[in-house]
């Protein structure tokens, strides 16, 4: 080790500084409720620990929800009776009965120590990027990477939440600085450290399967630039068989953590649906290359499971961007959001590093493809994929641009004649980086930067874990309080994954998207009044694929008078929600249509149609009724208003739902 390291202002500087990433990640996360997948995730951390079931959370490896369940061993709580409902519901329903079995307090403390135990990946993830920097450039940049890391939001909003996004991005990077040492100076020991690595990513989430043409990438930059100056076949040999004996034992490590067993479930429990029916809507080749993994028990059952629902959610889930809901994702998303939620001194000294590199300063070549290479093959994978509702699925590129950026205005620091100028130029942006991350505090989760309009404006381009991801109900309890508000609706994200109420906010529940998907009926008047507030989530409307459907989007309109942690917005005044009050019934007629009870559901559906004549769901389900009784010609008018509504969409929802109305249309003819 070099003796920089060993020097005691070295060491307390970082152990202070990781102290202050530490202490704001736990002060902020103590004025948050429970996040939209926390319970999902928690449950199935506790349900493994507890009976090695490994079928309630598939779409998510074990890591993280074993290491944040842990505080929870040993404590009384309330198991909820297993339903036997679809895996998801039954983890994120059980979930919450689990927490709020004994009130919000106990609830909030469990939550609490969860996030702590989560923490110290945080927390080894600053240690990594400093160690990682030092190696490469030196003390200097050491400490530059390890500030822009402390203080960047994106990492802060996510850093101890019982999820994936942080965990993930700490094994991500252990994983390619491990191989990055191994290529320097190869070992046996170096080689293992690597697998491990590897294997604790592939154990903490499915995008870790990227990490596989990430370092044959970065080996075949080893064999073309020859920069330990072997011969190029021997070398090309050497990093065969190491990445060869990292993929083993990545492997065993990921095999370790579902106890060696393939099957998703102990004893006779079984998922359903079948691993053969869930991977029905992927691509073919996907579909069969899963269904080989799991013919030969290459990969755990539950990990297949998840790598399906991982595709399927790639493959297509509505979004939002710049003020509008598509059906699909869009392949310049993430880019764009790089642009929103960086601060300006982080973009600064990534440009500043690439312009390093091109004045000839900054000619690392090893370090710069080491920590280029993985996140540009992991944002072109990103800008593929439909899944576009958060920055925290491309959080690794922001740990990797931190040492990359750190490089680069270091070298500009050691550069002959002018580092004094560059010395003031670095410290000036690192300080712009830390005091726009200081003055978002606690709201991480909206940042954005002040080109965007802060935290306060991010709900105008963004959505979902960008803004909203549930996490405001303490601060919302609060804002009653203080306003004396006693009586309101609330159209919650999460509702009713996870409920106001458990936190003990007066207000009375509007449907949601979700509550549509766990199929939960929440009547509601057509006209309300009063004190109305809104998730930004639920506003946008985006998980329903089109605002035409959105029974909230007359409010889009409307100047709220208070926002809350920058994702919940607060209204006042008397306000027409008739698609939201036509919901319930349209559930109801779909519910008695299943039941064979077709007079019951026409009489639905006709009151849902009463109600909100402009809602496509409710001529829908008035066809549908009509259809089932025989009454085609009927039918058929309905289908014809429904069909007109569809015409108002936009373009990407009219590719969606034109087929629908013309298979329904079909059915009318006789």
């Amino acid at each position: 080790m070099n003796k920089p390291l060993r020097r005691p202002l070295v060491l307390a500087g970082v152990c202070l500084l990781l102290l202050v990433f530490g202490l704001q990640i736990a002060f902020t996360v103590h004025q948050e409720s429970l996040t939209w997948d926390e319970g999902d995730h928690i449950f199935a951390g506790y349900m493994m620990w507890k009976t090695h079931d490994y079928g309630l959370n598939p779409e998510h490896p074990p890591l993280m929800k074993l290491l944040g369940t842990l505080p929870l061993l040993g404590q009384p709580l309330t198991i909820p009776s297993d339903q036997h409902r679809y895996f998801k519901t039954e983890a994120y329903m059980d979930g919450r009965e689990m927490l709020f079995a004994k009130g919000p307090e106990y609830a909030k403390m469990l939550t609490f120590r969860m996030r702590m135990a989560n923490l110290t990946v945080a927390i080894l993830l600053g240690l990594l990027v400093f160690l990682a920097a030092y190696e490469m450039f030196g003390v200097g940049a050491g400490f530059v990477a390890l500030v822009l890391l402390v203080f960047e939001p994106n990492v802060l909003a996510h850093g101890a939440f019982v999820t994936t996004d942080v965990g993930v991005s700490c094994f991500f990077f252990a994983s390619v600085y491990a191989f990055y040492r191994y290529c320097k100076v190869p070992s046996v020991g170096r080689l293992v450290v690597a697998g491990l690595a590897v294997g604790l990513a592939l154990a903490t989430k499915h995008s870790a399967v990227l990490l596989l043409p990430m370092l044959v990438a970065l080996a075949a930059c080893e064999v073309v630039f020859r920069f330990n100056g072997d011969e190029r076949g021997k070398r090309a040999l050497r990093l065969v068989g190491g990445l060869a004996g990292v993929a083993v034992i990545a492997v065993v490590v990921l095999w370790a953590f579902y106890g060696f067993r393939y099957n998703a479930r102990p004893g006779a429990l079984r998922l359903d649906p079948t691993l053969a029916q869930y991977v029905m809507p992927l691509k073919p080749v996907e579909a069969k290359g899963i269904l080989l993994l799991a013919k030969y028990r290459v990969l755990p059952e539950s990990y297949l499971y998840g790598l399906a629902d991982v595709r399927a959610m790639a493959n297509g889930m509505p979004s939002y961007f710049m003020g509008k809901v598509y059906e699909h994702g869009l392949w310049y998303y993430f880019p764009v959001v790089l642009l929103i939620k960086s601060t300006l001194g982080f973009l600064g000294l990534v440009l500043l590093a690439v312009a390093a590199v091109i004045a000839g300063w900054f000619r690392r070549w090893r370090e710069i493809l080491f920590l280029t290479v993985p996140p540009g093959i992991y944002l072109f994978v990103a800008m593929t994929s439909h899944l576009n509702i958060g920055a925290r699925h491309i959080l690794p590129i922001w740990v990797f641009l931190c040492v990359f950026a750190a490089g680069g205005a270091w070298a500009w620091v050691e550069s002959r004649g002018w580092n004094k100028v560059w010395a003031y130029a670095v410290g000036f942006l690192l300080a712009m980086h830390v005091s726009a991350s200081a003055l978002a505090y606690p709201n991480y989760m909206a940042y954005s930067n002040v080109l965007w309009g802060g935290p306060s404006q991010t709900h105008k381009y963004l959505t979902d874990s960008n803004t909203d991801w549930a996490q405001q109900l303490i601060a919302v309890k609060k804002y009653t309080d203080e306003h004396g508000i006693k009586d309101c609706w609330f159209a919650y994200f999460a509702n009713p994954g996870l409920l106001s109420a458990d936190y003990g906010i007066p207000c009375k529940p509007l449907p949601t998207p979700d509550s549509l998907f766990f199929d939960v009926q929440q009547p509601v008047p057509a006209t309300i009044e009063g004190t109305v507030l809104i998730s930004e989530g639920t506003l946008t409307g985006f998980e329903l694929g089109s605002n035409v459907l959105n029974p909230y989007r007359e409010f889009q309109g409307l100047q709220p008078v208070g926002q809350i942690q920058g994702g919940v917005l607060v209204y006042e005044g008397k306000f027409e929600i008739p698609i939201a009050a036509a919901w319930s019934h349209v559930q109801q007629s779909e519910a008695l249509l299943k039941h064979k009870q077709p007079e019951g559901a026409l009489a639905e559906a006709q009151q849902a149609v009463a109600i909100a004549p402009n809602s496509l769901t409710a001529q829908m389900a008035l066809g549908d009724a009509l259809v089932a009784l025989g009454r085609k010609d009927e039918a058929k008018v309905a289908y014809a208003q429904a069909a007109e509504l569809v015409k108002t969409m936009e373009p990407g929802a009219q590719e969606e739902w034109v087929p629908r109305v013309q298979k329904k249309m079909a059915q009318t003819v006789s």
